[in-house]
This record gives C-alpha cells, structure tokens and sequence, in this order.
C-alpha cells in the first residue's frame, strides 16, 4: 500500500499578494541567508475555506485531442525556440563559411536578389550605366517586384504580377500578330499559286493556239507549195488529146479485154486527132502491137512509160527525143476496138501499170 509523506516540520510561506516597491529592498523568505520575517502556521477554518458548489466534473477528451494539443505544443515550442534563436544569433557574432570554388562560382550574387540586395551593404562606387542602376534598383527592391527584368525596371515597373500580366498581354499580340501574318502570308501563296496556274494555263492555251495557227499555216504553205508545183507541172505537162470524150476508165471489168478488166483510159476523138507528147521524153518503140494496133511508147525522164494504143498513124520513130506537146501520131481504130479512140496507158519504172486519170491528176491534169 503506499503511504503518504509526513509533513514538513517547517510551513511553507504563502506567496506575497502585494505589489512589490523597487526602491524598498525586499524580504528574504526561508532559509536563505539574511532571512529575518517569520511567519504563523495557516489553519484553514470553516470561515476562511469558501465552499465549492456543483460537482467536480473532467471533461472527457475526444479522440485527436491528445494529438492537437500535441500540436499546438510543439508550434508554440518552435516558435518559442526560433523566437530564442533568432535573438542569440542577433547577440552572437556572424560565422564565417567557407565554400569550394566550384560552388562559390555557381551561386548567384547576393545584390542581385530581389529584396536581399537592399540587406548586402555594397562598398563598390555607385554603378554608371542605366542597365546598371536598374540591376541595382531590382537587387534593392522588395520581393514583390521578382520576376521583373532590366527593361520593365528602367521603364519604371514596380510589380512583378502586373509586369506578367503586360507580358501575357505581349505574347498574346504578338501571337495575334503572328497567326494574322502567317493568314496573310498563306493567303498571298495561295492567291500566287492560283496566279501561276492560270498563267501556266494561259501560257498553254497560248501555246496550243500557237500550234493550231502554226499547222494551218504549215498546211496553208504545203498546199500552196503543191499547186504551184502543179501549175508549173501543168506547165510541163500537156494532155495527149485536145477534143475528146472518155469513154472507159482503169479497172473497168469486161469480156472485151484479154486480162478481163481495162488496163488504161479511153479518149474517143475523130480519127486523125493529133495525139501530143504529154511530157518530154524518149520514144522507146513505135510500130504495130498486135491487139494494141499501131502503138508508140515514150519513156519520161524519171523512167515512166506512156503507152499510145490504136493509132491511125505514127509520127515519130525509135531513139527519138520528144517534148511537151509534140506530135507523136493520130487518133485511129487499129487493133482491138470499136470505134476511134486513144487508149492510153502508165506504167511506172518496175513495169505494171497504174491508173491514167491519177497519174496526169498528180501532174496538174485534169482529163
């Protein structure tokens, strides 16, 4: 069981109620030395001891109480402890640290912080240039104007949020400003491609006219070419009859001739007609031909042959040289025929013969 401990054969002195005078001294109590006062044992009576009314009550703490009052103990004894700190750093000298030069190089300068710099006594003569004083001003200023740069602080600028606010407005003009550049400038690409392609398509439109004109002048020239050279063959050429009537022409199918089909063109004139040199040329042969009757067959320069059938008579004879519009014999009946006519023939260099009526067309004839 415990017990209690027995009472102090001295009592204790109550604790003084009145209010201490500094210029009288002050009693000394216990057993200090140059203690003087005594004082009477305190016997609590009926009288002196006020009764307490109500019940005693505890109030129950709540789960977290014990942890907020733990709390606010320990912020109250940081504080209290910082408080302590802070006023024996104030009475203690400053300490001196020392850094390798690897980081001493890397840290920033103490008058360059906003609001610290005004904290750093600055024994360097005062700075000259304006970019200078506005370093200064900014390592000088409060913390509010962090942030800012050497431009807003020499146009004046104190506040570090407006400042923000004036460069947020800045970039979002100056990107306004761009996107509208960058519209303008695709617009004038597209209106230059647009531009390119219509004159690209002009240009080829131009080009196809061009062409178009260019072929029908070519074609225009070409068929100019060919009936002056007509005109001039027409010049050299000359039909063999002058009066006539064409009464067969080549391919014509029938029992009247030996192949089965007219191998020439028929001119039927009176007999006796002159017949002409239709071109200059050499008489190859001139005599009697069997069906052909009395025939003449002139060799033109480029090596053709024109066959002259049935005439009456001949004019010219074998090795003879002949030009244009000569008379070379007579329209007559002789041989295989039915009346007076010139039949008449072209064979080219290689020997089979070929259609009379294109032949003296393609030399600027018309029969």
């Amino acid at each position: 069981m415990a017990s209690n401990e027995p009472a102090l054969d001295t009592p204790l002195p109550p604790f003084p109620s009145a209010t201490l005078d500094p210029a009288r001294p002050q009693p000394v109590y216990g057993d200090a030395p140059g203690a003087t006062e005594t004082w009477e044992e305190w016997d609590p009576t009926e009288e002196s001891v006020r009764p307490v009314r109500g019940r005693h009550r505890v109030v129950k703490q709540r789960g977290g109480g014990l942890a907020r009052s733990s709390t606010v103990l320990g912020v109250g004894v940081i504080a209290a402890v910082g408080a302590g700190g802070m006023a024996t750093a104030q009475s203690k000298p400053p300490v001196s640290i020392s850094l390798p030069d690897s980081i001493s190089a890397s840290l920033p300068d103490l008058g360059s912080l906003p609001g610290v710099g005004e904290l750093v006594s600055h024994d360097a003569p005062s700075p000259k240039s304006t970019a200078d004083q506005a370093d200064q001003k900014i390592a000088a200023a409060p913390l509010t104007m962090t942030g800012l740069s050497t431009g807003e602080a020499e146009q004046g600028a104190t506040d570090a949020g407006e400042a923000l606010r004036a460069r947020i407005l800045q970039q979002a003009e100056q990107q306004k400003a761009g996107a509208a550049a960058e519209a303008k400038a695709a617009a004038q690409k597209a209106a230059a491609e647009k531009a390119a392609q219509e004159a690209a398509a002009q240009q080829e439109a131009a080009k196809a006219k061009a062409a178009a004109e260019k072929k029908a002048a070519e074609e225009a020239a070409a068929k100019k070419a060919e009936e002056e050279r007509l005109a001039k063959l027409a010049a050299s050429y000359s039909l063999p009859v002058g009066s006539y009537t064409l009464t067969s022409t080549f391919g014509e199918a029938g029992s009247m001739w030996s192949s089965g089909h007219h191998t020439g063109l028929d001119f039927a004139a009176p007999t006796g007609t002159p017949l002409k040199a239709v071109h200059s040329g050499t008489i190859v042969s001139a005599g009697w031909a069997g069906a052909y009757g009395y025939r003449t067959v002139v060799k033109l320069d480029d090596g053709s042959e024109l066959w002259y059938c049935h005439q009456s008579s001949i004019a010219v004879s074998a090795g003879q040289r002949v030009a244009t519009g000569d008379v070379i014999g007579r329209v007559g009946a002789t041989g295989n025929v039915t009346g007076p006519h010139l039949h008449l023939e072209v064979h080219t260099p290689s020997g089979p013969g070929i259609d009379p009526m294109a032949w003296l067309q393609s030399k600027g004839l018309t029969p």
